[in-house]
């Protein structure tokens, strides 16, 4: 599936309330109607900031295919739009709990599941009590006309799987994410390189607001492959067109031109991983 561009929406909220299937459709809707064929939504939007203690609840995950898949999903498929929303989704065979970004085409079908692959634990973020890393590593999406990857919120701060969906063919990196004001700078300098390093668009949306003495907030962004930031905002709904043809340029200049040399990094993660590091040279 080929198209030239791609219209985003970046929805800056989140859906745990009791409207909150009435202000999802809501949102989903405003997207579209603007022209929007794909919404990014924040980390785990259909959850309050669980996190925010040690304390986790049975009632915060579900089961693949849960409430809370079937309420993004019919969400998607009323508003026509195509949707990265996001659960804690309990593994049927372990009952290990993941969270997991959730793909979803303008029919409501669910198109891929990633898992976050990096876990925090720290004040305000203590998601090693709650869910575990996935195993597995990213993967290009072919569904809307622009091929993307997802990273969820910390995998951006590890630029090994924002390099390696760009190796991959893909052209624009979502990022959902729940993250503190008061970091937000340290966040925008990852976002850019890892735009241009990649080439490939980088799009984060953030939870809104503060939640359970968490600050949470800041802006969401889109960063061009070659480095430019598009969009920068607050604003509860924004959209950026995303161009292949900008992609294809930014892989043609410089960094993008660079040799990805796959097989020679390869064998360096697989020293480390085995604890064989390559010795200093003398």
């Amino acid at each position: 599936m080929a198209t030239g561009t791609l219209s985003v929406a970046l929805i800056s909220d989140v859906f745990h309330e009791a409207d909150a299937a009435e202000r999802l459709r809501a949102r989903l809707a405003e997207a579209a109607a603007r022209g929007a064929a794909l919404a990014v939504l924040p980390e785990l939007p259909l959850n309050p900031w669980a996190p925010a203690t040690a304390t986790a609840r049975d009632e915060d995950a579900e089961a693949p295919g849960g409430p809370r898949h079937q309420r993004l999903a019919e969400a998607a498929r009323a508003a026509g739009i195509g949707l990265v929303g996001g659960a804690i989704v309990r593994d049927p065979g372990t009952g290990r709990r993941y969270n997991t970004a959730l793909v979803f085409d303008a029919s409501g079908t669910l198109r891929a599941a990633c898992r976050k692959l990096h876990i925090p634990e720290e004040p305000g973020f203590w998601e090693t009590s709650h869910y575990e890393g996935g195993t597995e590593m990213p993967s290009m999406i072919d569904a809307f006309g622009v091929p993307v990857g997802v990273q969820i919120c910390s995998d951006i701060n590890r630029p090994e799987g924002s390099h390696l969906l760009g190796g991959l063919g893909a052209e624009a990196i979502l990022a959902p994410r729940a993250t503190e004001r008061a970091t937000y700078d340290r966040w925008r300098v990852v976002f850019v390189a890892n735009a241009l390093t990649s080439a490939a668009y980088v799009l984060s949306v953030n939870r809104p607001a503060p939640e359970q003495d968490v600050l949470l907030g800041g802006p969401s962004i889109a960063v061009a492959p070659d480095g430019d930031v598009l969009v920068e905002t607050t604003e509860p709904v924004a959209l950026v067109t995303l161009e292949r043809a900008r992609a294809a340029r930014a892989r043609r200049a410089y960094p993008g031109y660079l040799p990805v040399r796959a097989d020679l990094y390869a064998e360096g993660w697989r020293r480390l991983a085995h604890g064989r590091q390559a010795q200093p040279a003398r």
